[in-house]
């Protein structure tokens, strides 16, 4: 239920990627795979690549998903400005 959790949560933060230019790779739909993805990995590294029991889970859990999520997406953008400068 945490990789839930943090993948949820990464396709939460994705949804205010509509304010920034379509500069991520693969656009919207790349934008969405690595939100997912970022969260999904953030959260495992935050808890040691462990996955919380299911009596664990709580707010603080979820939360866990953002610095994946924001980080994954700085990297998905910063390549989608590179490659469209060359």
């Amino acid at each position: 239920m945490a990789i839930l959790a943090w993948v949820m949560m990464g396709l939460a933060i994705w949804h205010f990627t509509i304010w920034l230019p379509d500069r991520v790779v693969g656009g919207i739909v790349g934008a969405f795979l690595i939100a997912g993805f970022g969260g999904a990995i953030g959260g495992l590294a935050i808890n040691g690549f462990a996955i919380p029991h299911t009596s664990d889970l709580g707010l603080t859990v979820a939360l866990e998903g953002i610095p994946g999520t924001l980080i994954a997406l700085a990297a998905g953008y910063g390549v989608g400005v590179f490659r469209e400068s060359k």
